[in-house]
């Protein structure tokens, strides 16, 4: 089987949320704040251990909990994309309200790279589920979710533990821009080492560079999108029922739309004698 250790790097992004979000939520997580961080921190870890969970099954020739564990990423999946919409509708409230200056500069470029990192995941899953036939592709498209997840908290690991490891830094509030671009190029380089590495099965790490660059790019160049603003407000007006419908639907789609892409190719009719 394929990314014999990718469950170490799995975890690894695990500590990484863990210590990107211990001040902002972990530490607090008994306060008052909004259900959107609740079930964004319960289905984005939940994701990861199942991942960690059908790799190592998957390894020790545990086939039927992995298959039991596939089955289930149909049910989390979309709760997943749920709570990445619910993170996109609290920042859009905040920033038609005008909360701070921060929120006020940055939420746009918050709502655009979470919408860009929820395009990547149903991507991913899609092509997941529609190369679960072979092996190489379907685990690296799996285990390419990690990557577009990691930007959030180790930008803040970064901030907050090791400022100086971000050699393109900016000032005043673009400065967490430059945190979200750095940490993106970091999984690029990885993403692109292991594509080069067999770059016949390599195409899952190949997706998954290009949406965390264009997301990198995104965040860098946001402040000079004309008009972004008023999308985004404009975002904020549309009912939340709504877009919550359309983020589980999204989700649902993807896993639905790649299981019968990856179906058994149909057998050939035999002509009438």
């Amino acid at each position: 089987m394929p990314y014999k250790h990718a469950h170490y790097f799995v975890g690894a992004v695990l500590l990484v949320i863990f210590g990107g979000f211990w001040a902002s939520y972990f530490s607090v997580v008994n306060g008052p704040m909004p259900l959107a961080f609740h079930v964004h921190a319960v289905t984005s870890m939940a994701w990861l251990m199942l991942l960690i969970a059908q790799h190592v099954s998957i390894h020790q020739r545990a086939n039927a909990f992995h298959k039991q564990m596939g089955l289930a990423s149909f049910v989390l999946f979309p709760l997943l994309m749920l709570g990445f919409v619910m993170i996109i509708n609290v920042t859009a409230d905040r920033f038609v309200a005008q909360e701070s200056e921060f929120i006020a500069y940055a939420g746009p470029k918050f709502g655009g790279a979470l919408a860009i990192a929820l395009v990547a995941y149903c991507t991913l899953f899609y092509l997941a589920l529609k190369n679960r036939r072979k092996v190489k592709l379907h685990a690296g498209y799996m285990l390419a979710t990690p990557m577009i997840l990691f930007e959030s908290p180790f930008s803040r690991l970064m901030d907050q533990y090791i400022p100086w490891l971000n050699v393109i830094r900016t000032e005043g509030p673009h400065e967490v821009m430059s945190s979200i671009a750095f940490s993106d190029l970091m999984m690029v380089a990885l993403a692109m080492g292991l594509y080069f590495m067999d770059r016949k099965n390599g195409a899952p790490w190949l997706v998954a560079s290009c949406f965390m660059a264009f997301q990198a790019l995104f965040v860098w160049f946001a402040y000079s999108i004309p008009g972004l603003d008023s999308v985004f407000a404009a975002y904020a007006a549309i009912p939340e029922s709504a877009t919550l419908v359309a983020g589980l639907a999204a989700g649902a789609a993807a896993g639905w739309l790649g299981w019968r892409a990856g179906g058994a190719p149909a057998r050939p009719v035999a002509a009438p004698a």
